[in-house]
């Protein structure tokens, strides 16, 4: 993904902007303009730096650097941290490709928690099928995405992927052009089959990083990304499957649920949880079969666990 024409600061010539694409110990690996990527490091308290970040930088001696600034975020990614605090883990991401199979069952519950950290985030939600070679009988393929067609009736985009066949990739490489993009979802549905199919060349790309940073070798629980050959990027993080709620309130989850944004209006109270709230608008959507139930069920669920966090010391 081309950088933005930011201006550098003025006062300082040697100025420049750049991309974060990951850390290598204490050090931040910036990509330039011209794709050189420089170990840089931070003088400032500029809080925490992470992968997707924007960032103005200057050199210094021989093939290091300095960041001098993070610039605006469009979007961010929290993830649960250490003592119940929410680390950020990723900045202006695009687009996030929640992946679910065939095998093993999808979780669905899952699904509906990362859209929420989506639609709270300015991120696009995209949904992905993979091993949908298991399904070798037509209806057993047709009641299997009936589960999934409520997601398209609401409008996000679903894609069936088989890694062996190729079927589907060029259509999901389509979709991850001109964006930063994450894959996301449960253990066992073929996240790293998908990537490695996405990114050939992630292994050299790997060594090339380690040589230019000349900081050791890739440290595969970290987040990186890379530029898909097909155009967009990717950020890769196999010690990585799922996010949390982080940071979400009560009524950001109901907004994320946005088949419920044009009854949340009509609600008697402001602060209606749509459970057992008088005067509540998506209830009576659910009674009369405008709102899914099931999607209304975990709804319900996800706000139970956000009243059982904020009340956890």
């Amino acid at each position: 993904m081309a950088l933005c024409n930011h201006q550098p600061d003025q006062s300082d010539p040697a100025s420049r902007e750049g991309l974060v694409i990951g850390h290598r110990g204490k050090g931040i690996l910036v990509e330039t303009a011209d794709h050189t990527v420089l170990l840089c490091q931070t003088r400032r308290r500029l809080g925490a730096l992470v992968v997707g970040d924007r960032v103005i930088w200057k050199p210094e001696s021989g093939d290091s650097g300095v960041i001098e600034k993070i610039l605006d975020r469009h979007s961010v990614l929290l993830r649960p941290g250490h003592g119940n605090k929410n680390r950020l883990y990723s900045a202006n991401v695009d687009a996030m490709f929640i992946v679910s199979a065939v095998v093993p069952e999808p979780d669905f519950l899952l699904i509906d928690q990362c859209i929420v950290m989506c639609e709270t985030n300015q991120i696009t939600a995209h949904l992905v099928i993979n091993k949908i070679d298991k399904l070798t009988k037509a209806d057993d393929h047709t009641h299997f995405m009936q589960t999934f067609s409520l997601y398209q009736t609401i409008g996000y985009q679903l894609h069936q992927t088989c890694v062996p066949s190729r079927l589907g990739i060029s259509q999901l490489q389509t979709a991850f052009k001109d964006a930063i993009n994450i894959l996301t979802g449960q253990s066992g549905v073929g996240k790293s089959s998908l990537t490695a199919l996405l990114l050939p060349q992630r292994e050299i790309r790997i060594g090339n990083l380690s040589q230019s940073s000349q900081h050791g070798k890739h440290t595969t629980t970290s987040a990186t990304l890379y530029h898909l050959p097909d155009g967009g990027d990717l950020i890769d993080s196999p010690g990585l499957s799922v996010f949390g709620l982080a940071d979400i309130s009560q009524q950001q989850l109901a907004w994320g649920y946005k088949e419920f944004r044009p009854y949340i209006e009509n609600c008697r109270f402001n602060d209606c949880r749509h459970h057992q709230d008088k005067g509540c608008h998506v209830k009576q959507a659910v009674k009369d079969g405008k709102i899914n139930p099931d999607r209304y069920q975990r709804y319900l669920k996800l706000s139970d666990r956000l009243c059982h966090s904020s009340t956890t010391p």
